[in-house]
């Protein structure tokens, strides 16, 4: 009970901590989907429960926070390393908490905002940054809560709703807020219909967000479901529109769409005469794995059709695709990522390793697996781990078990 779990690129789960039998848990294990099978990992370094745990942009997972019942709320981080197994300290929290949220930000850094502490509520936030690996604070939401929800819109701020605190009646709340990264204030965001914690909210593709279930003030389960509309404060009639999105697009291709209102009402800046208006169209991706957004700019473009630039920087799997237009963010449609042909040279090392050089596309996520038989399924080979990239578009990784094998096949994968 009350672990948590973080999709790989690698396509495997790892699953985190928890309660389990009569005592919180260190252990950590992967679930390998291919043959359906758990295997042990290396354990955190603290028990820990009613943490979180969330997937980087490079691949590595970040769990913080928590508690246990021995030394109480967690102020530690820790990183889990997929190609190597292992885990080493992300440093200490800025305040100490469990029950937060944790969202991915389309910067890379990770927001941490609210949960319970030693003295109660919390209403604090704060960022990790994987590029320093340091913490810092960010402001603090309006309201303390715990067991609250948080997701990224597609506008790339992050909504948190509902919870639980002092100042709701019977300490469940309805309100939500909304964290601007580029500000790192947040501002009121509406009230739920039903005040709710441990609720889910879900990105539809329109844009708009679904909050559902959860527990309110009987303390029973909700079978009720609310929207959010984002209301960015702009007419409904700007709005660009798709109406044929292809069905996947390779990495390294460019994604064309056609729609409606590509152009839109106005420059898309203004102020005095020495501006540069335009209101070229732009199609944000964003990976349903990671939820990882890229924006990617036109090669060719009009009122009624968009040819990007060739797409890059994202895992294979699927993306939502949106137009937008001015700023304004239209309909949107979920596009498959695909990987092209990939050229793969490989070279014995004088200690007897065997040494693979990849070259695809930047920014791509690989996989490596091994076989000595050829005819094997793909579910029996084994997993070598994530294949890192050396040089934009050149990947490699090395084989240290193949010295005295007298036939090895290998298969590169995304992700």
């Amino acid at each position: 009970d009350f672990h948590a779990a973080s999709l790989l690129l690698n396509g495997k789960v790892l699953v985190t901590g928890g309660f389990a039998g009569s005592d919180v848990t260190n252990g950590a294990e992967l679930y390998d989907p291919s043959s359906g099978s758990w295997t042990i990992t290396a354990s955190l370094s603290a028990a820990r429960e009613y943490h979180t745990s969330t997937l980087l942009a490079n691949g590595k997972v970040l769990v913080a926070g928590g508690d246990n019942f021995s030394s109480g709320v967690q102020g530690s981080s820790e990183l889990y390393d997929p190609s190597t197994g292992l885990w080493t300290s992300g440093g200490a929290l800025k305040t100490a908490r469990h029950y937060h949220t944790a969202t991915l930000l389309p910067n890379g850094k990770v927001l941490i905002a609210g949960g319970a502490g030693s003295s109660g509520y919390l209403s604090s936030a704060e960022l990790f940054d994987p590029a320093t690996g340091n913490w810092s604070n960010t402001a603090s939401m309006n309201t303390a809560r715990q067991s609250h929800s948080a997701i990224l819109l597609p506008n790339g701020k992050v909504l948190v709703s509902g919870g639980f605190g002092s100042s709701g009646s019977s300490g469940f709340l309805g309100g939500s807020e909304v964290y601007d990264p580029a500000t790192g204030q947040w501002t009121p965001a509406g009230v739920l219909v039903t005040a709710r914690e441990y609720h889910t909210m879900t990105l539809l593709p329109s844009g708009k967000i679904l909050a559902a279930g959860g527990e309110d003030s009987s303390f029973g389960p909700i079978p009720s479901a609310e929207i959010y509309d984002t209301g960015l404060g702009f007419s409904a009639s700007w709005q660009p529109v798709l109406t044929s999105v292809p069905s996947s697009v390779p990495l390294g291709s460019a994604l064309t769409v056609t729609g409606a209102k590509f152009r839109g009402i106005s420059g898309g800046s203004c102020g005095n005469a020495q501006d540069s208006s335009a209101d070229c169209p732009a199609i944000q991706l964003r990976s349903l794995q990671t939820d990882q957004i890229i924006f990617i700019p036109a090669a060719l473009w009009t009122s009624n059709s968009f040819t990007s630039m060739p797409v890059s920087r994202l895992p294979v799997g699927h993306a939502l695709a949106t137009v937008f237009v001015n700023g304004i963010p239209g309909t949107s449609a979920i596009v498959g990522i695909g990987a092209p042909v990939i050229l793969v040279q490989g070279t014995r090392l004088p200690n007897g390793a065997f040494q693979l050089n990849v070259t695809n596309v930047p920014g791509t996520a690989f996989s490596a697996l091994t076989a000595s038989n050829l005819a094997l399924p793909l579910s029996s080979w084994t997993v070598l781990g994530s294949v890192p990239e050396i040089s934009p578009g050149q990947f490699q990784f090395t084989d240290t078990q193949a010295a005295g094998q007298i036939r090895r096949f290998y298969r590169i994968r995304s992700p």
